[in-house]
């Protein structure tokens, strides 16, 4: 495979092993965050170098891979004052990993286009040990011929790489998963109290019971620590119910109804105030005893 020279924005605990596993593949991957500090700790790991600015880390790649925070994080950083777009060469592929509105990323489609660049929305699951494993699930939308020139580098670190349409399509997709995985949590959070309430041994409940139909990814990874009260890792609160928002909001202008997911973001709220906004979203079970 020919070697695309690739520039990573956002060296936080998902971008910066994303970032390590393309440029340990052989690409010649420059990276930028706006803490020069991160930038330079992940050159000092891994085979790259560190841009000091956006222009420069952008200027000469081909792909350039992002994951940032939100929806103003994204827009700023590619179409605001200095933006990274007005740097890049026409042709280059942005990919976007960051969690955002589906407007936001048919909006940016278009701003690319404007200046002859191409844009894939591309939202990311598996979490923290998904990125430093190499083992993500990437839900991408935009062009067809665009995504078959950026999948081969996104699957350095990841395990699936799905085109789910055109541009919007991979944010709505990360919506429905967030969705889906605001019920599980909730209902394995009710499961192990009722275990708990009830006098059973919880741990080896878990263990019949993963056996079973009730077996999730959620029960598998996170049924354990929650029966112990740990949630000092994985996938912060206060990010799920900034995803929650965008399916909310979303679900408001589609007319689709999701009634669970916006009361468990009501008990994110809760956990929130409980003082635990960095908390992985499996700590729903605090609310319960």
């Amino acid at each position: 495979m020919t070697k695309q020279t690739v520039c990573f924005i956002g060296m936080g605990v998902m971008g910066s092993p994303m970032a390590g596993h393309v440029a340990s593949a052989g690409h010649p991957t420059t990276v930028y965050n706006r803490t020069q500090e991160k930038a330079k700790a992940w050159a000092a790991e891994y085979p790259g170098i560190a841009a000091v600015d956006l222009p420069s880390a952008v200027d000469e790649a081909d792909i350039v891979l992002m994951c940032l925070g939100n929806d103003q994080s994204v827009e700023d950083t590619l179409s605001g004052k200095n933006g990274a777009m007005a740097a890049m060469r026409p042709g280059t592929i942005i990919v976007d990993h960051t969690t955002t509105s589906a407007k936001l990323a048919q909006r940016m489609s278009a701003a690319a286009n404007e200046l002859g660049l191409h844009f894939l929305d591309a939202p990311v699951s598996g979490g923290e040990a998904g990125a430093q494993n190499g083992a993500l699930t990437v839900m991408v939308g935009g062009e067809q011929s665009i995504f078959d020139q950026a999948s081969p580098v996104i699957s350095h670190f990841a395990k699936a790489v799905t085109r789910m349409g055109q541009s919007g399509a991979g944010q709505l997709t990360k919506m429905v998963n967030q969705i889906c995985i605001a019920g599980l949590v909730q209902a394995l959070s009710e499961g192990l109290a009722f275990s708990e309430k009830a006098g059973l041994d919880s741990k080896l409940v878990l263990d019949v019971i993963s056996k079973g139909a009730a077996q999730s990814w959620q029960m598998e990874n996170r049924g354990t620590t929650m029966i112990d009260r740990k949630f000092d890792f994985g996938f912060a609160v206060d990010h799920m119910r900034k995803d929650l928002g965008l399916c909310i909001e979303q679900a408001q202008q589609i007319g689709a109804q999701i009634p669970v997911a916006q009361i468990v973001d009501q008990y994110y709220a809760e956990i929130q105030a409980m003082g635990g906004a960095r908390w992985d979203t499996s700590s729903l079970i605090k609310r319960l005893g």
